[in-house]
């Protein structure tokens, strides 16, 4: 396992220090993949690479991930005051799994935080009675984001799993965001955001979701608001495109805005559909002050509409 990035020991104000958009489709792990897989998400695990890199620059104490296939709470975002969270990816080697400790101070100060915030939201644990003994299950939307940040580092980055509530409004998952960035802010810690993404779920005909043309406009238009530092629009989006998409991405994004809405800039590293949906990578970092020039970034590895293509027959 890859070591943690040296800690910075010096005295630091505490917030959010790095975030990203990540996605959670299997074939970002190579291990994870056939070998005839591997060919088809190139451009993606190039971007959860460099995603690790800039993650691991940025030396955070602690990691919140939003992901939509953990618990689901009807009006409420969640968050896991489960003492760790574990789990394995189904369908692929035993190996690729992780066990995470919970960052149980920083959980309950996002709850506390979206509390003032007005947000509803509650905290769940799983197992013991005992929430620092308890194991809560990770998902595929923690681990696949967590293999490239953080979640293998010696220890792992201690980690907060936050979920949004699809019936509560665009402006609510907004204010989650930037709740969860004051909680941070208010620990003492460097904490890293990870809205866990993927887009458009109907690019395929022989897809699970069938095809739908909105899937490749709204992955489309993902690409370009990420690429022009655009999230501010992501409320304007109609649920009735979200909806026909298969999108499962719409909601945490929205919590990324809140969470970076002043003084940060993002860049679009990759974007690609290899199979019937869609798979971006984004990062964001706070904003140089004007005295500093920005440091030199690679172009995207893939931009859209480019890698709209479907899984070889």
């Amino acid at each position: 396992m890859p070591a943690r990035a040296e800690e910075n020991n010096s005295p630091v104000a505490g917030g959010l220090v790095f975030a990203a958009i990540a996605p959670h489709g299997g074939l970002a792990i190579a291990e994870a993949c056939t070998a005839e897989d591997r060919e088809l998400a190139a451009a993606t695990r190039a971007g959860m690479e460099e995603l690790g890199r800039l993650f691991a620059a940025a030396r955070p104490q602690a990691v919140v991930v939003a992901t939509p296939h953990n618990i689901h709470i009807p009006g409420a975002i969640g968050v896991l005051v489960a003492g760790r969270v574990a789990g394995r990816l189904a369908g692929a080697p035993p190996t690729i799994a992780l066990d995470v400790p919970t960052e149980l101070t920083l959980a309950w100060r996002v709850l506390e935080s979206l509390a003032s915030a007005g947000v509803s939201a509650n905290g769940v644990s799983f197992g013991s009675n005992d929430p620092t003994d308890a194991v809560a299950p990770m998902d595929w939307g923690v681990l696949i984001p967590l293999w490239f940040m953080g979640g293998r580092d010696d220890p792992p980055t201690p980690l907060v799993v936050v979920t949004p509530a699809r019936d509560l409004p665009a402006a609510d998952h907004i204010r989650a965001g930037v709740a969860i960035a004051a909680a941070a802010a208010a620990s003492g810690l460097r904490v890293a955001f990870i809205a866990s993404a993927d887009h458009g779920h109907a690019h395929d005909a022989k897809g699970p979701y069938g095809f739908d043309p909105a899937a490749k406009e709204y992955d489309q238009l993902m690409c370009e608001l990420v690429r022009g530092d655009r999230l501010d629009r992501l409320a304007d989006i109609q649920l009735e495109l979200v909806e026909a998409a298969k999108a499962d991405s719409w909601w945490q994004m929205l919590m990324l805005h809140g969470a970076t809405i002043k003084g940060w800039s993002g860049r679009l590293v990759s974007y690609e559909a290899p199979t019937y949906f869609g798979m971006l990578t984004a990062a964001y970092e706070p904003a140089l002050p004007a005295r500093h020039p920005p440091p030199p970034h690679p172009p995207p590895i893939a931009t859209c509409p480019l890698n709209l293509k479907r899984k070889r027959e």
